[in-house]
């Protein structure tokens, strides 16, 4: 296998890739069933042919909600959520139950933590992604949870061991387009020599004291949001990336989430104002409930 040396490497292969969820359990996560991730989205909700079927999601978070209300929208007879640290306590529809963790399978019949026992027709795994960059030698491999402030990164993107590599879109994410933008036009000073970073990796990790402190301090999610913000608004002081109201787009990420709080299964239905234009974006023509045809010809048609 032929090599090439280069002076500088930039990761741009995004957040985490690989399903951290077995490792929550001490037994094999193997059924008569089917067990999927919830990356495959397509089969979950196409090829998986749901309807009618009896489904356990396995997570607590956002991809566990997503995967649950769709599998809802398209007619599975019921979802039970099997959650680690504690339910998501939203008015879910009566075919939907939160339980503990789950404690064993024997075929399709699945047991929790609380003495339920359920038998399913699948499991889909919803439990988060680690850090996964086997194409890079140990001593430049990023290793973390799924956090804000990544261990490591200085201004969230200089390897400190190496300040020769970069990693982009390493974060959980809030903001995702705009703080890419501006991460890399952080990278691109410090390639040019517009930039200059401190000398050590001490040096760099006293600066990234104040955000793992604050990371600490972190109870809510309006909290981690401004947190994310927050460190948008550095990079764009940093550089000459062009300015937008990042406070406006916490605001809208405030709303989102209240909105889901009010109601997980019509959130979606609600519009919100562009940080960029001002104007509010248009309501759709059909609640998310009753569109069923994900097509773009059904999405861009006008609202009747």
């Amino acid at each position: 296998m032929s090599g090439k040396v280069f002076l500088l490497v930039s990761c741009l292969t995004g957040p985490p890739e690989r399903n951290g969820g077995r490792q929550c359990f001490s037994f094999p996560i193997n059924t008569q069933g089917t067990n999927i991730s919830a990356r495959s989205y397509n089969v979950i909700v196409y090829n998986l042919q749901i309807r009618g079927k009896d489904i356990l999601v396995i997570g607590g978070a956002d991809s566990a909600e997503d995967v649950t209300s769709q599998c809802y929208k398209y007619g599975a007879k019921s979802i039970t959520i099997s959650y680690r640290s504690r339910p998501f306590g939203h008015h879910w529809p009566d075919s939907i139950q939160e339980v503990p963790l789950l404690q064993t399978i024997r075929n399709k019949t699945c047991s929790f933590k609380d003495g339920t026992i359920k038998e399913v027709d699948a499991i889909i795994m919803c439990t988060g992604y680690i850090h996964h960059y086997p194409f890079l030698p140990d001593e430049l491999r990023l290793t973390s949870a799924n956090i804000l402030w990544p261990p490591g990164l200085y201004k969230g993107v200089v390897w400190q061991r190496n300040p020769r590599l970069f990693y982009l879109g390493a974060q959980n994410q809030y903001f995702t387009f705009n703080m890419f933008d501006a991460q890399a036009w952080f990278v691109r000073d410090v390639i040019l020599g517009r930039k200059a970073i401190p000398f050590s990796e001490v040096e760099m990790e006293a600066d990234g004291g104040f955000w793992r402190t604050q990371q600490e301090l972190l109870t809510t999610d309006e909290d981690a949001i401004r947190f994310q913000g927050d460190y948008v608004k550095a990079l764009m002081a940093e550089t000459d990336y062009p300015s937008f109201d990042v406070d406006t787009v916490c605001e809208a990420w405030y709303e989102w989430r209240q909105h889901k709080r009010d109601d997980i299964m019509t959130f979606r239905d609600h519009v919100y104002k562009s940080a960029m234009t001002g104007k509010m974006s248009t309501q759709h023509h059909t609640r998310w409930l009753e569109a069923l045809d994900d097509s773009l010809e059904s999405y861009l048609r006008e609202t009747e």
